[in-house]
C-alpha cells in the first residue's frame, strides 16, 4: 500500500491566474457584492417600515432578501480576499464550513420558495379564508421550520465529509469550496457521500413537487373543509 500525504490546505483555481486581471476582477465582484447587500437590505427596510407591505407576501420576500444576503455573504468575500492576496489557499475545516453555510442558505431559500408558492395557493385559490389561514403566527412557524430542516438537511451530508481524507493535490476548480469538487480531491471512498446527496435531492425534491405530503397544503384544505 502507498503512503498518502494527508492534505490540510487546498487550492482554489479562481476565476483567473493573470495577475493584471486580479485587481478589475476584484473591483467587479466587490461592486456586485456592495449592490446585492444594498438591494436586498433595502427591500428588508421598506418591508420592515411600511405597514401597507407588512402582508405574509412580504414577509417571506424580506426573509428571502436575508438569505440572499447570507448566501452572498459566504462565497464573494472569500473570493475577494483571495484576489487580493492572490494565495488562494483554504483549510480543509474551512472549506467544509463554507460548504455548509452554502448548503444551508440555498436549501433555505428553495424550501422558502416553496412555501411563498403554497402562500400563493391560498390567495389565489381561498381568497376569502386567506386572512385566517396565513395570519402572522402561522407565517413565522412556517419560516422557523424552513431553517430548522434547512440545519438539519445541510448538517448530514456535511458530517459525511469529514469522515473523509484528502490527499490529491488537484486544485479545485471553482473559486468557492464545491461539495463535488471537493470529492473528486479525496482519496478516501465518496460513494456514500454521493448516494446520500442523490437520496436527499430525490426525497427533498419529490416533497416539493407533491403539495398533498406537506403539512401547508394539508392545513389548508383541513381549515377549508372546516369553514365550509
Amino acid at each position: 500500500m502507498e503512503n498518502q500525504t494527508i492534505l490540510y490546505m487546498l487550492v482554489l483555481s479562481g476565476l483567473s491566474d493573470l495577475p493584471s486581471l486580479q485587481l478589475p476582477l476584484f473591483l467587479v465582484f466587490l461592486l456586485v457584492y456592495l449592490m446585492t447587500l444594498t438591494g436586498n437590505l433595502l427591500i428588508f427596510l421598506l418591508i420592515c417600515t411600511d405597514s401597507h407591505l407588512q402582508t405574509p407576501m412580504y414577509f417571506f420576500l424580506g426573509t428571502l432578501a436575508c438569505l440572499d444576503m447570507g448566501y452572498s455573504s459566504v462565497t464573494i468575500p472569500r473570493m475577494l480576499f483571495d484576489f487580493h492576496t492572490q494565495k488562494r489557499l483554504i483549510s480543509i475545516q474551512a472549506c467544509i464550513t463554507q460548504i455548509y453555510f452554502i448548503m444551508l442558505f440555498v436549501s433555505s431559500e428553495i424550501f422558502l420558495l416553496a412555501v411563498m408558492s403554497y402562500d400563493r395557493y391560498v390567495a389565489i385559490c381561498r381568497p376569502l379564508h386567506y386572512t385566517q389561514i396565513m395570519h402572522w403566527k402561522t407565517c413565522i412557524l412556517l419560516v422557523l421550520g424552513v431553517l430548522s430542516f434547512s440545519v438539519g438537511y445541510s448538517l448530514v451530508p456535511v458530517l459525511l465529509l469529514l469522515r473523509l481524507s484528502f490527499c490529491r493535490l488537484n486544485p479545485l476548480q471553482s473559486f468557492f469550496c464545491d461539495f463535488p469538487q471537493l470529492l473528486l480531491v479525496s482519496c478516501s471512498d465518496t460513494f456514500i457521500n454521493e448516494l446520500l446527496i442523490l437520496i436527499l435531492a430525490i426525497l427533498v425534491g419529490g416533497g416539493i413537487f407533491c403539495p398533498h405530503i406537506l403539512p401547508i397544503y394539508n392545513y389548508t384544505e383541513h381549515y377549508y373543509e372546516d369553514a365550509v
